[in-house]
């Protein structure tokens, strides 16, 4: 069975969190995260997907944050319409996440133009409040603790305890009368809090 596990992101930094699995003739991503921080970690989100995005089958998300989940309606305006599989509480966070994140990037490419400080003319934003409502369209709640099965594998979210939402995801992947498990913890932490 053919599998390979890429890494895209939170490699030398924490931010960007990207993993590209395949296997079979399938292609899913782990993550889908923006880069932030300085100017050269940022630009790292311009850069060209490794894949086509219309070639990924899926994405599979641990958590809620922007640096695993912002770069979502990114990947959306270049061509990806898969389903996005994500725990409940973490479906409910990117209805109010994503869009704000696009809003953002809206006003920084308005300010930029505005007071003429960006190298690129017309600055622009990363995309747009339309492709974060574009990328809420394809996620695909999943209840905690149960197997969800997809093409080839089976997920499931355990709790993480980081926010609301964040879970331990593990992918059972089947091809070719082989079986391997891959586990992505994401973000841990903060189980004592009220609300965990």
């Amino acid at each position: 069975m053919g599998f390979k596990i890429r890494v895209l992101g939170a490699a030398g930094t924490v931010t960007g969190s990207r993993i590209l699995i395949e296997y079979a003739d399938r292609s899913v991503l782990v993550d889908c995260g923006l880069f932030q921080g300085g100017r050269k970690m940022k630009a790292r989100n311009w850069e060209p997907f490794p894949i086509r995005p219309e070639r990924l089958d899926a994405v599979f998300i641990t958590h809620a944050h922007i640096d695993h989940t912002g770069y979502l309606p990114r990947l959306v305006a270049q061509g990806f319409d898969g389903p996005v599989y994500a725990s409940e509480a973490t479906c409910a966070l990117l209805e109010l996440l994503l869009p704000d994140s696009a809003y953002l990037q809206e006003q920084d490419a308005a300010y930029a133009n505005k007071t003429g400080y960006s190298r690129h003319k017309p600055a622009l934003p990363l995309y747009s409040v339309e492709d974060a409502e574009a990328a809420l369209e394809l996620l695909q709640p999943a209840a905690p603790e149960q197997s969800h099965a997809f093409d080839g594998l089976e997920a499931t979210w355990f709790p993480a305890g980081h926010i609301l939402g964040s879970s331990i995801l593990q992918l059972d992947i089947r091809a070719s009368g082989n079986q391997r498990r891959a586990v992505f913890s994401g973000d841990l932490g903060g189980y004592r809090g009220p609300f965990m």
